[in-house]
This record gives C-alpha cells, sequence and structure tokens, in this order.
C-alpha cells in the first residue's frame, strides 16, 4: 500500500517585519534544510483558525521574529500500515529538520488503480472463451 502522509511544521523565522516575508522565507528556509536529499516532499503554507473560525495568516510575528506555520507533504510507497507510513514521514523528514516540531496532520492511502496489463488480461481471459 502507498500512503500520502501531511504533516505541519512550526519553522522558526527570525529579523521579518511583515507575515509574507516571513511566510517566503519560512518556504525557502525548509526547502533549503528538505534538498536535494527529499526533493520530493510538497512545502505549503499551514493554515491558523481563530476560535471564532476565522482564518489566518500561517505566521504569527512578536519582536521582528515569526513561527510560520508549514504543511509538508510526502508519498510513502510500500507500507503495510497507514501507521508505518506514518514513522517513515517523521523520520525522514524530521532528520533533516532538525529542532523544529513536527504534528501529524493526515494520513491518505492512495488506491492503486488498475494497470494496462491487468486490462489487457481480462481481455485476453474474453478472447479466449469465445
Amino acid at each position: 500500500m502507498d500512503c500520502r502522509v501531511v504533516v505541519e511544521a512550526a519553522v522558526p523565522v527570525y529579523d521579518v517585519e511583515t507575515e509574507d516575508e516571513a511566510i517566503r522565507i519560512a518556504i525557502s528556509k525548509t526547502g533549503d534544510m528538505l534538498n536535494p536529499d527529499l526533493n520530493y516532499v510538497e512545502i505549503r503554507m499551514g493554515t491558523r483558525v481563530t476560535p471564532g473560525g476565522e482564518e489566518l495568516l500561517p505566521a504569527f510575528i512578536a519582536a521582528d521574529e515569526a513561527l510560520v506555520a508549514l504543511e509538508l507533504e510526502m508519498t510513502v510507497f510500500n507500507v503495510e500500515q497507514e501507521e508505518h507510513a506514518t514513522r517513515i514521514a517523521r523520520k525522514e523528514i524530521g532528520q533533516r529538520l532538525e529542532h523544529i516540531p513536527l504534528k501529524l496532520l493526515s494520513v491518505t492511502p492512495i488506491d492503486e488503480e488498475p494497470t494496462e496489463q491487468e486490462g489487457l488480461s481480462e481481455f485476453d481471459d474474453f478472447s479466449e472463451g469465445s
């Protein structure tokens, strides 16, 4: 089974003035830490919501320092359980993002589509029966 795993990372950024600047720097910094070994990990802005349901930017700034929520998504192949996929993703990403906390957001099994070969074998079985 293959799984798509999404984790949230809290990335610290220093000497910033705006949320947009903090987000850009956090994405760049995270990309630098993951590349070239994990260049297949997708990096996206995370989401933050107030208790009232209002959406906020994923960056919080205080004293020219920011904490930015990013979502990191990777596909883990050939696992038997979702828990195994989670452990692999957290280990691979966590080794490269030292001192950055990670939180599991979701694990989604990827449906395996029938291959062309399977379709041909069904056709072959049909033609043999006639």
